[in-house]
């Protein structure tokens, strides 16, 4: 890959993380392709060290767009007690890695995530980490998320909710 296309990728995602972190959710939704498959399967703790510990067939979230939509809405009624008051989150994204894809416009890009949330008076914090799949498509000039699968590095999840985009 190229540095120009490394650069841009990167810049999308430092733009997607601040839309998230500033709950500027409708405009995250834009950046997703319309045919988006948005999945976090589980991780298992297996003994096996050479077979695989994700399990593709049990997931925490498989959606597509209207799904997401869904979701967004919802956080923004009265009945979104999950997210009153509105959580503070912050996204780290690192580690991109830029191969090329099945069709001549999409990229498949590997990336870390860090993601850390307060809420309220709450003294604790909660976070995920793990790795991303990724499809970018580039469509009519601009990128679309055109895939992403979520793998947490956690086995069990020690977050209150999953009421958050990663």
């Amino acid at each position: 890959m190229n540095a120009q296309l490394q650069y841009e990728i990167e810049q999308l995602y430092y733009h997607e993380a601040y839309l998230l972190d500033h709950r500027r959710y409708e405009e995250w939704l834009d950046l997703l392709a319309d045919d988006i498959q948005y999945a976090m399967p589980l991780r298992v703790t297996v003994d096996n060290k050479e077979g695989s510990n994700i399990n593709e067939n049990m997931t925490y979230l498989d959606e597509k767009k209207p799904d997401l939509e869904l979701r967004v809405d919802r956080l923004f009624t009265k009945s979104a007690w999950v997210d009153n008051p509105a959580t503070r989150q912050r996204h780290y994204i690192s580690n991109v890695v830029i191969r090329g894809g099945e069709e001549p416009e999409e990229y498949n890009v590997r990336s870390c995530f860090l993601y850390k949330r307060s809420r309220s008076s709450e003294v604790e914090t909660e976070e995920l980490f793990g790795e991303r799949e990724d499809v970018l498509r580039r469509t009519d000039g601009e990128w679309k998320i055109a895939s992403r699968r979520i793998y947490p590095d956690q086995s069990v999840l020690t977050v209150k909710n999953l009421a958050m985009f990663l």
